[in-house]
């Protein structure tokens, strides 16, 4: 973990709305690929960012990126949290791939925003990131 955030992992689509609010946060991050055959390995605890594309049942709300990121062991051993994104206008599976992934993982949904977020949605994770990066480093060893 370099400086007072955790390292930081996501995921973007084509559409780049994800890409665009990491670009925001002015982190140094970890994109997964749209390839899965290049995907960096992690080796500190990370906060994972994920958007959701679900049908109307909540289908396929996880990218399969995403579950083949996480499908290692020790990648996954390694979640910290995870910030879900969407779009609100899909109703009840808005962020879903958050709260689907904190369960599986058992990991804590630290916040949602939608599309590319806003302002005070950079401000928000920003803040909570380094809140969260103060806790790990005071739990280090």
């Amino acid at each position: 973990m370099v400086g007072s955030t955790p390292t930081l992992v996501y995921f973007s689509s084509k559409s780049g709305n994800t890409h665009r609010f990491v670009s925001r946060l002015g982190i140094d991050a970890v994109r997964i690929p749209l390839s899965v055959d290049h995907i960096a390995d992690v080796a500190e605890p990370y906060v994972l960012i994920c958007p959701t594309y679900a049908d109307g049942e909540g289908r396929g709300a996880v990218p399969k990126q995403v579950i083949h990121f996480l499908n290692d062991p020790e990648r996954r051993a390694r979640l910290t949290g995870v910030i879900g994104t969407g779009n609100r206008n899909f109703g009840a599976t808005y962020a879903l791939s958050g709260r689907i992934i904190a369960r599986k993982c058992n990991v804590p949904q630290l916040y949602s925003f939608e599309l590319a977020g806003t302002e005070n949605d950079i401000l928000r994770v920003r803040q909570g990131l380094e809140t969260l990066g103060r806790h790990l480093c005071s739990t280090a060893l």
